[in-house]
């Protein structure tokens, strides 16, 4: 973990902050790969993930932006309540889990509220280098639209739509008109072509995703997710865990594969525990995970090569993972 520094603090809307990250040590913190995000421990101890939103090219700082939530989950309201321009918090390394295609034609990034974060930091990217790309931001008031300003005065005002004021009954329609136009080459390598790229409130995703979803393969529509995977999947059965070593373990019904590892001495790297950061992921070697995270795409599950250990099991008997 990386010790910083709070050197500025932004009343971006009447709910969400933004906070300037420095290092304590006075070392550069990027650049970064735009889309990633960071692990903050603030104030009580609770670490939440956030996305950084500043140009990712810039060395000398970090900008996370922290809506604060109703209810919160512990993490929002120590920081707009408790964090002041001098606080110290720790941070971990960047990691990207939402990253751009690297040979896109067009690149379409669609958020909502403060899903705009990471859509803002590839825009930043984007707009450097030239690319195509254009950014729909919808927000529920023109005054509940964090970083407004920026948006219209910066150099890639052109390319930004905002829609302001759109009821989640008149959200489809608005989708329809917006991704209506895109690439339709299904054979296209997944690397170049349109790609969609989508942060908001978790319905407001599933309809980006399946409206773009009718022109575009899969593969080139990608979601981030802020929030913990929906639990309503239960627990599910017990099974047996071998490792890549031949330790064989049970996994009870009630318990996570971290949680027994843990047990029996094998500490795994975690951050969340909740199916969002991709700090815990392992490698699969046999069996079939039951995926119920929100951190691995829709083709990484498919592979069924990799599982993330905090909240995934197994839909067999068995599963052998490498560690």
């Amino acid at each position: 973990m990386i010790t910083v520094r709070v050197t500025a603090i932004a009343d971006e809307t009447d709910t969400v902050k933004s906070f300037r990250l420095v290092r304590s040590d006075g070392a550069p913190l990027g650049p970064y790969p735009p889309g990633a995000h960071i692990d903050v421990t603030g104030p009580t101890g609770i670490t939440r993930q956030y996305s950084l939103c500043g140009p990712p090219y810039e060395t000398d700082s970090f900008l996370v932006a922290i809506k604060r939530e109703t209810p919160s989950r512990g993490g929002s309201d120590a920081m707009h309540d408790t964090v002041r321009v001098g606080s110290e918090l720790r941070i971990s390394e960047p990691r990207n889990l939402f990253g751009l295609a690297s040979g896109a034609a067009e690149h379409v990034l669609v958020g909502a509220g403060i899903g705009i974060t990471p859509l803002l930091a590839m825009a930043h990217q984007l707009h450097r280098e030239g690319r195509d790309f254009r950014l729909h931001y919808f927000a529920s008031a023109r005054e509940r639209a964090a970083f407004q300003d920026l948006l219209e005065g910066s150099g890639f005002a052109g390319r930004v739509r905002f829609h302001f004021g759109v009821p989640r009954h008149g959200q489809q329609a608005a989708l329809d008109a917006i991704l209506s136009d895109l690439d339709p080459d299904q054979d296209a390598d997944p690397n170049f072509g349109t790609h969609v790229y989508t942060c908001g409130p978790k319905e407001f995703m599933q309809r980006v995703t399946a409206t773009a979803s009718r022109s575009l393969p899969e593969d080139r529509v990608h979601i981030e997710h802020f929030q913990p995977p929906d639990p309503s999947g239960g627990s599910g059965e017990e099974f047996e865990l071998e490792l890549g070593t031949g330790e064989v373990f049970t996994v009870p019904a009630d318990r996570s594969i971290v949680d027994v590892l843990a047990e029996n001495g094998f500490d795994v790297d975690t951050s969340c525990r909740e199916g969002i950061c991709g700090t815990c992921v392992l490698p699969v070697l046999e069996g079939e995970p039951d995926h119920r995270d929100n951190c691995l795409t829709r083709k990484e599950k498919a592979a069924n090569d990799q599982i993330a250990t905090c909240v995934s099991r197994a839909r067999g008997p068995r599963l052998v993972i490498d560690f």
